[in-house]
């Protein structure tokens, strides 16, 4: 008998020849050119079978195969069934194997399946589990891809010669299956929104639906039904017109495209790269472009027109066209308002007006500057800084506040210059005596508020006799009229060396 079983048609004929023209097993053979020891072999199984030629000519080809090849039903006893769906469930477990799994079964049912049938028999449980695919035509202009390739590559450093690894965005219409491909340093959110521009810049144009995976810096919060967008990546969306939606969780064929485009990079793109050094992205970024644009110009399987033929033929007109100009890249993030009228973005902190203290307000942030929103109305503006430290516009403060901006060296200087030279050489004394100048602003600004100027500088210049420099000391010399009156009555004092004038701080 041959291995290959004959279509029912044939056997059919085999009989018809054997049973209705009389022809020998040899003649038939010749006829239907298969060997005669076949024809013997199936004639046998059809006598077997109590068939005549009366019975096979009405019957249907299944009918027919029934007939000479009945299923062997198997016996439960003989071979107990496994709990495949325990099985199944025991296999997502780290380090089980089907191996170990059918060892157990075995010494559970010595007589039951062999390793190999009880493979076979899993296998056939699968297939019966798989639910119907809904194979979706995909519209001319409707929907791209987008997703990360599972492959890095390297970058080396010239410098330190330190090897970093780079993340591969990879983006692909579904309908003409043009692809996209770039490398940036991580997965952040602005590297994610500018590999979009330069994807649409590469299409010329949009498409109406962007598919992505459940990727951070894309959707902020998973969910079956209603995945959160990250803010930014919506306004992305909101700018190029498109509509955005995230495959579910844990559905992969939602984006089979996507994934098969990562594939088609990862072997034709990457692959074929992978013994090249790079010394910058910008490097490695041009090799990619002159992979991919072979990839995209390769024909397909079965000599179908390549991605770029469908593509310039087909999808290129039916895009949406690009905006007017490119997606400008912000940061956008709620902030509370401190209490000192500025908000905190990136170790920075920049003024508000102050009578936003304790508001909620949503920071827009560029590569250039620092917008602060309230209630959709701009408030305040900077130019953004990466540094740590303080932002602060005059305007943005209370009077009270903006009064104390303008305390400095040279504005008390001048103030003890209008009342006499005892108290220039007083208050000088005060702001030297400091570490910083700064912490000696309260006390000059109480000894220049404690009398009326002739008094306060008589009692300077017995003050500077005395060495003394504090507020309080001066002011017990004011309240002791003999004091004053013994200090107006000495001549001026002179300007000790260790003293620093009004040009020190000018």
């Amino acid at each position: 008998m041959a291995q290959k079983v004959l279509t029912m048609r044939k056997i059919k004929e085999i009989l018809r020849l054997k049973w209705v023209v009389g022809l020998s097993d040899r003649q038939t053979g010749a006829s239907l050119k298969i060997a005669h020891s076949t024809v013997g072999e199936y004639v046998k199984r059809a006598e077997r079978a109590g068939l005549d030629w009366s019975q096979v000519k009405n019957m249907t080809e299944t009918e027919l195969k029934e007939r000479l090849f009945p299923v062997k039903k198997s016996d439960p006893e003989a071979s107990p069934q496994p709990d495949w769906q325990q099985i199944e469930v025991e296999l997502q477990s780290r380090g089980v194997t089907r191996m170990l799994l059918w060892q157990e079964y075995i010494t559970a049912h010595p007589d039951g399946y062999g390793y190999s049938q009880f493979c076979e028999h899993y296998r056939r449980w699968g297939k019966r589990q798989e639910k119907p695919v809904l194979r979706i035509p995909k519209k001319m202009g409707e929907e791209a891809q987008v997703d990360y390739a599972g492959q890095t590559m390297t970058v080396i450093d010239p410098k330190s010669g330190e090897i970093i690894k780079v993340q591969i965005f990879v983006g692909v219409l579904s309908a003409s299956g043009l692809i996209y491909a770039e490398a940036h340093l991580s997965q952040s959110l602005p590297n994610w929104l500018r590999a979009h521009v330069r994807m649409f810049g590469f299409f010329g144009g949009t498409p109406r639906i962007l598919r992505i995976d459940n990727l951070k810096a894309g959707v902020s919060k998973p969910n079956f039904y209603e995945p959160d967008l990250n803010p930014t990546y919506h306004e992305l969306s909101v700018h190029y017109g498109v509509a955005v939606i995230p495959a579910r969780v844990a559905r992969p064929r939602d984006k089979g495209l996507g994934e098969n485009a990562v594939l088609q990079v990862e072997r034709w793109v990457l692959a074929p790269l992978r013994k090249e050094r790079f010394f910058s992205l910008h490097d490695l970024n041009q090799a990619i472009k002159k992979r991919l644009a072979w990839l995209n110009g390769r024909e397909r399987t079965n000599k179908a027109p390549s991605r770029r033929t469908v593509f310039e033929q087909h999808e290129k007109d039916t895009l949406q066209p690009l905006p007017a100009y490119s997606f400008d890249y912000l940061e956008i993030k709620q902030a509370k308002v401190h209490i000192d009228y500025h908000v905190s973005f990136e170790k920075h902190k920049y003024s508000v007006p102050h009578k936003y203290t304790h508001q909620i307000v949503l920071i827009r942030a560029s590569e250039r500057l620092v917008e602060i929103y309230h209630h959709d109305q701009r408030i305040a503006c900077h130019v953004r800084c990466n540094k740590r430290g303080y932002s602060t516009e005059q305007e943005h403060m209370p009077a009270n506040h903006r009064w104390y901006l303008d305390w400095t060296p040279q504005r008390f200087t001048r103030w003890a210059q209008q009342i006499g030279p005892s108290t220039e050489t007083l208050i000088a004394a005060v702001l030297e005596s400091r570490r910083h100048p700064e912490q000696g602003y309260r006390t000059c600004l109480g000894i220049l508020k404690l009398a009326d100027p002739d008094i306060l500088e008589a009692a300077c210049k017995l003050a500077l006799d005395r060495g003394v420099y504090s507020y309080r000391a001066i002011k017990r010399l004011i309240e002791t009229k003999k004091d004053v009156l013994e200090a107006n009555s000495q001549p001026e004092t002179a300007v000790h060396e260790h003293i620093r004038g009004q040009e020190y701080y000018t």
